[in-house]
Order: structure tokens, then C-alpha cells, then sequence
């Protein structure tokens, strides 16, 4: 409660003078306090209009994103509003501290990459470099496990394009043979309908070396890149995309129910994830949307 609260609730039995003396404040600093109540209840209600906006931009059930922090959020808001309806983004800020609003956290991080020395090395032609750009030249690629109830596991391996984000291939399975990387490959191949040219960045792990996926790669015109062994920040994009599903699927659970609710969630958010959600590196906007815009760019430029 502050000086000036207290100096209200107590004037009619103390007096204002007296309090104010007590407390330390001027009376005139409490009467200006008290001119301006009017102008703190219309903030108050304003401030409760907005939460509850975030709520609804937060809400999976009402095409919202749990995981939305401030920066998404403000960009959800104020998408198609006009110049009285946009919010400023340290607003949004405040307004979820105060409500407890903050987007949901990964908890954990487990390793799943099982390094091969005897396998094949190829050099690192990203260099830590996951800027956007043009799609479809630059990939990166990963496999994270997705815990179930009964203490088995599957694993996800994908296909993300650095140019729009874009999850362009992934693969489900409950092994980490190499056919669970090759099946995200060819998901992207399929997806793109070519993969001449581009380059595939990955870790070491033993699948990414093997001969299998090596020929593959060689057959769709894919050049391999690997960063440094037991380096993770070299495909840290990658890694921050795995902690991303984990955290917003999840939710702070151990674990899925059971098999094929991990495939129908995974699912879902894949095409939330390419159609709907919000990436910063992009300007807040879909891989999907950024991908079109790209086009109608160069299609214009021509």
C-alpha cells in the first residue's frame, strides 16, 4: 500500500495534515494523488482489457501460443490494428509480469547425439551463421527425443530452412537408425520438390555420418555440413528449435499419454509452426508468410 493509500483510508479519523506529517509526504502531493484516481481506474481497466487479450493471443483453444512472450505477443496484438489499437511492446511487458503471463519454459534438455568416429567428416559450411534470407538454400538438422508414460521414447528428427524458418521435413520414429534422418530428408525433398544446391548443416552424431545418409544426400544434390565435434553451439538453431517444441508441447509435463498423442501433437505443431506462429528473426510473422512475401518480391523484381 502506498503513503498517499494509507492517508485516504485514515483522513476521516486522523485527519489529512496530521498523517501527511506523520508519513512524510505534503498535502499537496496527496491532493494531486487524489485529483488523479479518476485517470488510475480507467488505467487499471484498460491494463485488465489487455491481459485479458493476452490471454486469448496465449490460448491454443482460440488459435493462440502458449509459449508467446512479450515480443510475439505485441506482434500478434497489433497485427491488422489500427494506429488507436496497436500496444506498445514494453506495455505488454508489464501487463504479463503483473499477470503472471510469461510464456512457458523447457525445464530440461537431455543429449541425444551419439558421435561416430569412424564415420564420414565434412566441413562446416555455415560457420555459425543462421541468418534469414532466401528460402530454400541453407537447412539445418537435429534429432530430440519426446518422452512417453510408460518410459519408451520417440524421436523426432528434422529439416528446418535458415532462410524462413521454415520446418520443412521432419520424421517420426521410435529408433535413431539412420533411416529416421533420411525420412526427414526426403520429407523436405518432397516438400520443395528439390534439394539441388542446398547445403545440410548437422552435429556428428552417428547417423548424420553414415554412409546411408551420405549417399542420399549425394543423390538429391545435397552438400553435408557438420560443426565442430561435441560443439553444439555449431547448430545451435537447430538445438533452440528442439527446446522450443519440447517446452511448448510439453508444457511442463514429463511426459506424453502415450504414442499417438506425441504423433498428433507433433503434428499439429509442426503445421502451427510453419502456418501460424510468430518468429522474431523473421519480423514476427509466419516462415510460411515470410516464404510468400519473398516470392511476391522477387517475382515483382523480375
Amino acid at each position: 500500500m502506498s503513503r498517499f493509500q494509507f492517508v485516504e483510508d485514515h483522513r476521516d479519523a486522523y485527519g489529512v495534515k496530521r498523517l501527511c506529517q506523520v508519513l512524510e509526504v505534503t498535502r499537496s502531493s496527496f491532493y494531486a494523488w487524489v485529483a488523479a484516481a479518476p485517470s488510475r481506474e480507467a488505467r487499471a481497466k484498460a491494463d485488465e482489457a489487455l491481459a485479458e487479450r493476452i490471454r486469448q493471443a496465449q490460448d491454443p483453444t482460440r488459435g493462440g501460443d502458449r509459449a508467446y512472450g512479450a515480443p510475439r505477443v505485441t506482434a500478434e496484438l497489433n497485427d491488422g490494428a489500427d494506429a488507436a489499437g496497436r500496444v506498445n511492446h514494453k506495455r505488454v511487458a508489464r501487463v504479463m509480469r503483473q499477470n503472471d503471463l510469461a510464456g512457458i519454459r523447457l525445464k530440461r534438455r537431455v543429449k541425444t547425439t551419439i558421435p561416430e568416429q569412424a564415420g564420414r567428416k565434412f566441413p562446416d559450411l555455415i560457420g555459425r551463421d543462421f541468418s534469414t534470407g532466401a528460402p530454400g538454400r541453407r537447412y539445418v538438422g537435429d534429432i530430440t527425443y519426446l518422452p512417453i508414460k510408460d518410459g519408451s521414447k520417440l524421436y523426432l528428427a528434422t529439416c528446418i530452412d535458415l532462410g524462413s524458418r521454415k520446418l520443412a521435413g521432419w520424421a517420426m520414429a521410435d529408433h535413431m537408425r539412420v533411416e529416421l534422418v533420411k525420412d526427414a530428408l526426403a520429407a523436405a525433398w518432397r516438400e520443395r520438390g528439390s534439394l539441388a544446391g542446398a547445403v545440410f548443416h548437422s552435429d556428428h552424431g552417428s547417423v548424420y555420418t553414415s554412409s546411408g545418409y551420405a549417399q542420399q544426400c549425394e543423390d538429391l544434390g545435397v552438400l553435408q555440413s557438420m560443426g565442430k565435434v561435441g560443439t553444439s553451439a555449431d547448430n545451435a538453431l537447430a538445438e533452440s528449435f528442439n527446446a522450443a517444441l519440447k517446452r511448448e508441447l510439453l508444457q511442463g509435463a514429463h511426459a506424453f499419454e502415450n504414442e499417438a498423442a506425441a504423433y498428433r501433437a507433433v503434428f499439429h505443431w509442426a503445421n502451427r509452426y510453419n502456418t501460424r506462429r510468430r518468429h522474431s528473426a523473421i519480423g514476427n510473422i509466419s516462415p510460411n508468410a515470410y516464404e510468400n512475401a519473398t516470392l511476391a518480391t522477387l517475382k515483382n523484381a523480375a
